[in-house]
């Protein structure tokens, strides 16, 4: 599911029930908004690029209109129109590739989020050009966190702990009224591996970096977060960049954005924005964290990392 493994912990009477309406809201999801299959709302609106318009259901007209607010927000820095780099790249398939400079400027003519018209009257969605198509990658696993969340309390889950690959969300506190105390993703190793610590309650965490999806070519490794200006994988010295808020759909968004917008520009976009923190971690293992960090027991556990002020 989700291209992900997934685990959910839940404690309460009703837990086992609520953990199965949540495994089927989430294939509901994958189900309408993946690119890899066969059919899906998505793909039926990337293939009327350019022809016609499509109606798509409210949670996919939701979670598109939300990716085109921080598409603008970000100044398309992030770009749910990047599908067909990220096809183009084919990171994480076994197409991966480099593409040629010629087949990278054709894919960058057609990323522009400003050519995507949404109706709220009929909850469809047109994409202008043909041959762009959206990918919900960097935004629909939030999403679906978020939504597992709220069936869990809906059924009177007062405790769990939602991973959704990577996409952390820690629901209340634990049973015995401690925080939950979450591990903050080592980009330099693979899922699961965490070099420092955080304890929380209601707050989800969720990590872009280097880590996830990458191929390497000639000793150089090319990982799945693509510059919408070069059509080439992000460098910009940061390994990855974890956001902590109460919106998993926004943390998730905003991962990526901010991973893109690099160092000093993400720090001081994250600081600017109410009830969201950030850690960013750079290429020589130097920690970042922003201002609200330290309220949440922030601990580096392995020392082959170091925390520096911003």
């Amino acid at each position: 599911m989700l291209d992900t493994i997934i685990k959910i912990e839940a404690f309460g009477p009703n837990a086992s029930s609520s953990i199965d309406e949540v495994f089927a809201r989430i294939g509901d999801i994958e189900s309408k908004m993946t690119v890899n299959a066969d059919s899906s709302e998505i793909i039926e609106v990337n293939k009327r690029a350019g022809k016609e318009s499509y109606k798509v259901s409210p949670d996919t007209f939701y979670v598109v209109k939300k990716g085109l607010e921080y598409s603008r927000l970000s100044q398309g820095k992030f770009d749910i129109t990047i599908g067909p780099l990220v096809k183009l790249w084919g990171i994480g398939t076994d197409k991966a590739r480099i593409p040629r400079p010629d087949e990278i400027e054709k894919a960058l003519e057609l990323v522009d989020y400003t050519q995507v018209l949404l109706d709220e009257k009929s909850n469809s969605i047109f994409l202008k050009k043909e041959g762009m198509a959206l990918d919900l990658g960097a935004i629909a696993k939030g999403y679906a966190a978020d939504e597992a969340a709220r069936i869990l309390r809906e059924n009177g889950v007062k405790s769990g702990l939602i991973d959704l690959g990577g996409n952390i969300y820690a629901l209340g506190e634990k049973p015995d009224g401690k925080l939950w105390k979450i591990g903050v993703q080592n980009p330099f190793e693979p899922r699961g591996s965490s070099f420092a610590t955080l304890e929380v309650a209601d707050k989800t965490l969720v990590t872009s970096g280097i880590y996830e999806r990458y191929f390497e070519e000639n000793g150089k490794r090319y990982h799945h977060i693509l510059d919408t200006a070069t059509g080439f994988p992000v460098e910009n010295g940061l390994a990855s960049v974890t956001i902590i808020s109460e919106s998993s759909i926004d943390a998730d968004a905003m991962s990526t954005m901010v991973f893109s917008m690099g160092l000093d520009l993400g720090t001081k976009f994250i600081e600017r924005q109410k009830g969201i923190e950030a850690i960013f971690v750079t290429t020589d293992r130097k920690v970042y964290a922003t201002s609200g960090v330290k309220n949440y027991n922030f601990k580096i556990i392995d020392k082959t990392f170091g925390q520096e002020d911003i």
